[in-house]
């Protein structure tokens, strides 16, 4: 693969030239600090860009459309990282020798269009659309909401900082929903694109000087000069006691939710150790918690960790009976004492560094993973595929006892388990 940026008069231009696909993928990214009052706004905008435009105003339209680009895909995506809510507009569409000759010109043409002409008139959005859009995140939250596990999550985080970005509901909020109107989501929609931070990439077997002409040509943002928040969360200063947080639900199972933090990390250690030392802890299907709590113990109905490490923090998840409460707690303490101790083996370390080798080699397995990859190397730092492999199978014990001793229990959350 070969990979150039250019610098636009609003945006970066990535293109990654390749012959792995028969498709070209162009993925327009938007990047915004992430804020409650504008989180469920974001997320209303990009349930209707996909569903509409002006010139292809109804649902049917716009599908007959993308069938006519030889069945060309089209998913808008929001993903947080630590502080920051990014917006992916990513468009396929098959390479031009297999179809017909300018089908990406047609395509880019469309993409345009659900960019730059979504589907209002005269500042109101279309009605259809506004309904499409509203039933569907209403019934998300609602599902989020009735999601026990989910709930427990949300409610942990809340309460280890409800001031943190992480505290967010990134499936939006009902009262925030019930604001928006047709007109004033043309008003943000306007302010989104005139103030997100833009990069697009665009990855296929291309053409770079073509590629920069038309793309820089067909796509002209206001000019803007943004600059984002480092978007890394501060780490929490951890309880020294453990906070613990009961609320009653009818329901047999409980869904125990743990927050633990984080302390003085490195970057090495944010980027690599932490996601080694979770995949041995609870982060796979042969971790310590799922061989000495789930099937030794027989105490729980699962349980996992996973690692947010740009929010600082790690979470533990299960579902238990109550009663086991305590129990539960006692051995899962034990086994990050036992990471603390270096009760672990060189072969659960490989187990792990073989499993992140082998995610980050099939990276460039798919246009959007590649483009998410380069993505996090240039805004985020990371390091290049080869370089990360390389780093993941240099880490050594003493770095996993080392970050095992910077990982505290902080707040736990029970839900539920009250059924008699």
């Amino acid at each position: 693969m070969k990979y150039i940026r250019k610098e636009c008069e609003s945006f970066n231009l990535h293109m990654i030239k390749t012959d792995k696909f028969k498709t070209t993928l162009i993925d327009i990214i938007f990047e915004n600090e992430i804020k409650k009052e504008t989180l469920t706004k974001t997320l209303f905008l990009s349930t209707i860009l996909p569903y509409s435009t002006k010139n292809y105003p109804s649902k049917i339209e716009f599908e007959r459309k993308l069938e006519d680009l030889y069945s060309a895909k089209i998913n808008c995506l929001n993903t947080r990282t630590g502080s920051l809510l990014r917006t992916d507009i990513a468009f396929t569409v098959l390479e031009d020798k297999y179809t017909e000759d300018r089908l990406f010109d047609k395509g880019l043409d469309f993409l345009h269009e659900i960019v730059f002409n979504p589907n209002m008139i005269n500042g109101e959005l279309n009605e259809d659309a506004f309904n499409y859009a509203q039933n569907g995140l209403k019934a998300r939250i609602l599902r989020e909401k009735e999601d026990p596990r989910r709930c427990s999550l949300s409610q942990l985080l809340i309460n280890v900082d409800k001031d943190a970005k992480y505290a967010l509901k990134t499936c939006g909020y009902l009262e925030d929903l019930e604001m928006i109107d047709r007109k004033n989501i043309c008003d943000f929609y306007k302010d989104f694109i005139d103030k997100s931070l833009i990069n697009i990439f665009v990855v296929g077997n291309i053409d770079f000087d073509e590629i920069y002409k038309k793309i820089s040509e067909k796509f002209k943002f206001k000019k803007r000069n943004i600059e984002l928040k480092e978007f890394i969360i501060p780490e929490k200063k951890h309880n020294k006691e453990l906070k613990e947080l009961f609320e009653k639900d009818n329901t047999n199972q409980a869904k125990l939710s743990i927050a633990c933090t984080t302390e003085k990390l490195t970057e090495y250690e944010r980027r690599y150790v932490i996601n080694l030392y979770n995949f041995i802890l609870g982060g796979s299907a042969d971790s310590k918690f799922f061989k000495n709590i789930r099937e030794k113990h027989s105490l729980c109905y699962y349980v996992s960790s996973r690692e947010l490490k740009f929010d600082n923090l790690l979470l533990i998840s299960s579902g238990i009976k109550k009663e086991n409460y305590k129990q539960m707690i006692e051995l899962i303490e034990k086994e990050m004492d036992n990471m603390r101790k270096g009760n672990f083996s060189i072969e659960d370390m490989n187990k792990g560094k073989k499993y992140y080798s082998s995610i980050l080699e099939e990276t460039e397995d798919y246009p959007y993973e590649t483009a998410s990859a380069y993505f996090q190397i240039y805004r985020r730092g990371s390091d290049s595929i080869d370089v990360a492999i390389k780093k993941f199978n240099e880490i050594t014990k003493e770095d996993i006892i080392k970050i095992a001793s910077k990982i505290h229990m902080d707040t736990v959350y029970t839900l539920g388990g009250d059924k008699k």
